[in-house]
């Protein structure tokens, strides 16, 4: 038995959990969301909890049971809670400014970058003197939030020389030695 997929999920007061058709919604104060579970995972609703089993034993199915359970559950938490991530940009002249759902980056590129960052994130930027400046992206998607992350990210990633680039918070870039000088 899968030691995730067993676990039983317990529902955040405020939210609505339904499943019809093999899609799971969850509603909550922060927002909604929808997940189609595979036919070989049965969802079972009842008395404030979630619980989910699968039909056979084959891999497939025992891979699927964990999965689900692990979106459901954080589907739960994002609509009640949200989730948040955080970014830091380490260099010199680098630079980010937060305009509604736009973020213009200043990367060391001959031009600044303009990412559209989609309704369902709330954005800001932070730069104080002294520090590095900082991106913050809230939702209560975890999936897309992970995912607008992730291209913010690519677009200057850390090199391993200086350790320059876009970087999460707290993320360990490991440094590489540069070339030694001949002799």
């Amino acid at each position: 038995m899968s030691r995730i997929g067993k676990a039983p999920i317990t529902i955040a007061k405020g939210v609505e959990v339904s499943f019809n058709d093999g899609v799971v919604k969850v509603k909550g104060p922060k927002g909604e969301l929808s997940q189609e579970i595979d036919s070989k995972v049965q969802v079972n609703i009842a008395e404030g909890e979630i619980t989910l089993t699968r039909s056979n034993d084959q891999k497939d199915a025992r891979s699927k049971h964990g999965l689900y359970r692990a979106l459901i559950n954080n589907m739960i938490v994002g609509v009640s809670t949200g989730w948040k991530k955080d970014l830091e940009m380490i260099g010199v002249g680098y630079r980010a400014k937060a305009t509604g759902q736009q973020l213009e980056m200043t990367l060391g590129f001959s031009h600044p970058i303009v990412f559209e960052i989609p309704s369902e994130i709330t954005l800001s930027a932070k730069a104080e003197k002294g520090e590095n400046p900082s991106i913050t992206l809230e939702s209560y998607d975890k999936q897309l939030l992970g995912q607008v992350a992730a291209k913010i990210r690519s677009l200057r990633a850390p090199e391993p020389y200086k350790g320059k680039g876009v970087r999460y918070v707290g993320e360990y870039v490991r440094k590489k030695a540069g070339k030694s000088a001949a002799k």
